[in-house]
């Protein structure tokens, strides 16, 4: 999903823009001829499925606190996310839900400098409101119910198998969905009887979808890395949306959204 904002300028700015005509994000000049730091320019975010709402929240303050900025999402299984920034595609900054993945995009080149670990995350099972199939946990339960789990390769289907394992049990899910809203959605659209999700969306789906508490989820933690792309087009901008995401604001905004902090 993709999120891009126009910007009006008043005429008098216009102009300005017109004749300082640089780079994005460096200094322009003003009417007495002195000049200011002022970020401008569109700034390109892969993400991570999970981080949907936390990063469309910190955007819209980015862009409200620098005018001059606006702030573009690609959201996604975070596996797929890396094999598109490792073939090219442009982008500033990317954020996965598992270190390993972040560490694909560093072994190919991708990242510049090193990916800094902004949040964590665990795994519960989610049900349709009344929960229709009786599932009672990472049980028998589910041998009865339609169950779908994010596919192995991506962060969440990583740790729902490590999960597994450690519970000792076999899940035999109908699909193997590619990202973690993916799964939400058939779970709150009724497609499913239950699946396993970040805690995180489900606290975000509200009554749309029921827990069913899993006592030993919180043994498998995912912790999400972000890194400026070596081949961004505005590292200034990059560097500046890694700084909100880890300084003060972006711990709080992913902390009311149910993140744990590091």
């Amino acid at each position: 999903m993709r999120r891009a904002r126009a910007l009006v300028l008043l005429p008098a700015v216009a102009a300005l823009a017109l004749t300082a005509c640089g780079s994005p994000g460096r200094e322009a000049a003003s009417a007495d001829g002195t000049t200011s730091q002022s970020p401008r320019g569109e700034l390109t975010v892969f993400a991570a499925a999970s981080l949907h709402g936390v990063f469309e929240e910190l955007g819209h303050q980015i862009e409200a606190e620098h005018p001059g900025v606006t702030v573009s999402f690609s959201f996604a299984g975070s596996s797929d996310l890396a094999t598109q920034v490792l073939a090219g595609a442009p982008a500033d900054v990317l954020a996965t839900a598992n270190e390993s993945t972040m560490k694909q995009a560093v072994d190919g080149g991708a990242v510049a400098g090193d990916p800094v670990v902004f949040a964590e995350n665990v795994l519960t099972l989610v049900v349709p409101p009344g929960n229709p199939a009786g599932v009672t946990g990472l049980d028998a339960s589910l041998d009865r119910a339609k169950l779908v789990v994010c596919a192995p390769q991506v962060p969440c289907g990583a740790a729902t198998a490590e999960l597994a394992t450690l519970e000792g049990v076999r899940l035999h899910p109908v699909s193997e969905e590619s990202s973690v809203t993916d799964v939400l959605g058939k779970v709150s659209s009724g497609q499913a009887d239950a699946g396993l999700v970040y805690t995180t969306d489900a606290t975000g789906a509200g009554d749309a979808v029921q827990v069913v508490n899993v006592p030993g989820a919180d043994r498998v933690v995912n912790r999400y890395p972000v890194a400026a792309l070596a081949e961004s087009r505005n590292p200034e901008l990059a560097r500046l949306w890694v700084d909100t995401l880890t300084g003060e604001a972006g711990r709080t905004v992913l902390a009311d959204a149910g993140f744990r902090l590091p």
